[in-house]
């Protein structure tokens, strides 16, 4: 189906959580969109400033957008959590969007004794959420949609050993291993709603090659750094604009789809151009994967959902 962002459809009504909306960055032009079109949408980030900083743009290119922010650290499951009950004073929400990432940085292990990438981009998701479920079923027609990557081609297998052991750590295999876990977990919920006759669709996207600051922080951690200014311009001049990176976000989260569906760019390789339906690896599809990966991340968070 040809899509634009002309046929993202009026979202008066709808409450909107986006993770990782910081000003810039793929998150910040889904955020937006949405609030072009209506929506409440709820900027959820760990940086407060950067929150404020990103409500200002938006407000400065849509006047009287309706803007909720919410902290929330996806890398500690205990500030995932605190940020879910206040998100309970949101009431319905219609989507989710599991945008937050962080790509290939130096091995870090979090407070909950987890390597950073894979708590920052599978299991603070996961638990967030499960947490909102119920607000999220409260909405009568939600939908949750998770930002992959190509990357995800890169995994050779699926994320399931003990995930607090400490191995030999290599950064961009390990984030082709968070990628392939977004498309595990989005099809295994897909499944577990329809089981559960949940009204609720899990869908997919990725962004293609987008000149956001992601590779920065990651490689040199953040666009501040000595360096990071020279690194940054670089990737852009290769990659499409975050603008046009979260076409398929947008696209995920607003046309008429079927659960399961992911979406990504229609250029030679995927690597940009209009939002299409695209595919993903065999590995990604299998299903006792998807289930050992769930029964593993409920152990890991603490919550077992639906």
């Amino acid at each position: 189906m040809s899509w634009s962002l002309d046929d993202v459809p009026d979202q008066h009504g709808r409450t909107a959580v986006v993770t990782g909306p910081s000003k810039g960055g793929l998150g910040y032009y889904t955020a937006l969109e949405l609030a072009r079109r209506g929506a409440r949408v709820v900027l959820a980030g760990r940086n407060p400033d950067k929150l404020r900083g990103a409500a200002e743009a938006i407000r400065g290119e849509v006047a009287g957008a309706d803007l909720v922010d919410l902290v929330v650290d996806l890398a500690d499951l205990g500030s995932v959590r605190r940020g879910a009950e206040e998100a309970a004073a949101l009431g319905a929400i219609h989507l989710l969007v599991n945008n937050a990432g962080i790509m290939a940085p130096p091995f870090r292990r979090t407070s909950d004794g987890l390597e950073s990438q894979m708590a920052t981009n599978h299991y603070g998701p996961f638990l967030l959420t499960g947490l909102l479920l119920p607000q999220l079923r409260e909405s009568g027609d939600a939908r949750v949609v998770a930002v992959s990557s190509i990357a995800h081609r890169i995994a050779r297998s699926a994320p399931l050993g003990d995930p607090r052991a400490r191995g030999h750590y290599r950064r961009w295999p390990v984030y082709g291993q968070t990628k392939l876990a977004n498309l595990l977990f989005t099809f295994e919920l897909e499944r577990r709603a329809r089981q559960a006759d949940l009204p609720l669709r899990a869908l997919a996207a990725h962004p293609g090659v987008s000149g956001s600051h992601l590779v920065v922080n990651g490689q040199v951690g953040g666009v501040q750094r000595r360096g990071a200014s020279i690194l940054d311009a670089a990737v852009k001049a290769v990659t499409q604009s975050p603008a046009a990176g979260a076409w398929p976000t947008l696209m995920a989260a607003t046309a008429d789809l079927p659960g399961g569906t992911y979406v990504g760019p229609s250029g030679l390789g995927e690597l940009g151009g209009t939002p299409q339906v695209v595919t993903t690896t065999a590995l990604a599809r299998d299903e006792m994967a998807q289930r050992r990966l769930w029964e593993l991340s409920e152990q890991t968070v603490g919550l077992s959902w639906p």
